[in-house]
């Protein structure tokens, strides 16, 4: 595992993006049991693109401009759906005093989701993993397995402790309205940003 795999997934598992926005979230407003399954769930949502660039079907999406526009543009309304549901107080930033077993489904369906409708994931797994396995490696398919379990489970630590840190700073928002509205609309704001840029994404 070469230094240069590893700091490179780090930057790019740090740097702020959906996963770790909604971790945040489901820290901030459910608490450090939500802010796990939630950065469990973004985790477990980077298993399908991984089998879709070992199968194949990542070209595809990089070839296909339908197949990639069909899958992008779900990824955008999801996200435009889940900052409409954040300013409604239904979605991200709904708080849950005693979160029971149907919030924890709903933190990790939409957790899930997100990551599941991001067609550069797949794009991402065969352009980035491929500079880090050797011309002579012997089984390159275990190799890339090998690459992405150290993805993921980069993945999950780094969201878990941002989603831990918002946990910690839960009792100093949820009570004050005023705050909690400003989160609302700033994290409904990052949502939409983010469905904006990636409908501007191109193959």
């Amino acid at each position: 595992m070469s230094p240069e795999f590893l700091l490179t997934s780090l930057i790019i598992v740090a740097s702020p993006g959906t996963g770790a926005l909604y971790t945040i979230a489901a820290g901030l407003t459910r608490g450090s049991r939500a802010s796990l399954l939630a950065a469990f769930a973004c985790t477990l949502g980077i298993v399908p693109h991984l089998l879709a660039a070992m199968m194949g079907l990542a070209a595809l999406l990089h070839a296909s401009a339908l197949a990639f526009g069909i899958v992008k543009y779900a990824g955008v309304a999801y996200l435009l759906f889940m900052a409409w549901q954040t300013l409604k107080e239904h979605g991200a930033l709904s708080v849950d005093a005693r979160p029971d077993s149907r919030s924890a489904w709903r933190v990790l369906r939409d957790g899930l989701a997100l990551n599941l409708l991001n067609p550069k994931l797949s794009i991402f797994f065969v352009a980035f993993l491929p500079q880090f396995i050797a011309a002579e490696e012997a089984s390159p398919m275990a190799r890339m397995l090998e690459l992405s379990a150290v993805f993921m489970a980069m993945t999950f630590v780094v969201f878990a402790l941002y989603g831990a840190f918002a946990a910690v700073m839960r009792d100093k928002v949820v009570g004050r309205p005023s705050v909690m509205a400003w989160l609302r609309r700033s994290f409904a704001a990052a949502f939409v940003a983010l469905g904006a840029k990636l409908a501007l994404t191109e193959r």
